[in-house]
């Protein structure tokens, strides 16, 4: 099986309950997550259920990207 991770992930400003889509820089699975919003580049950390990150004086949230998992081989 290979995984591959969305190049695009949900936001949430947890000032204003706006959901934005962000491009997601970098990731490693419950760690940490770089996106880039508005030309920006904000640094998230997984609090245990999200990551969380903070930049223009408001905190945001996400999920995280989508994983999508492809079966390869025979057999399928």
């Amino acid at each position: 099986m290979k995984s591959h991770i969305e190049e695009i992930c949900k936001v949430t400003c947890t000032n204003n309950d706006r959901i934005v889509d962000a491009e997601v820089m970098e990731y490693k699975e419950k760690d940490m997550l770089i996106i880039a919003m508005a030309t920006n580049k904000i640094h998230m950390k997984w609090n245990g259920k999200v990551f969380v990150g903070n930049a223009f004086g408001m905190e945001f949230t996400s999920p995280g990207p989508k994983e999508h998992i492809t079966k390869q081989g025979r057999g399928l």
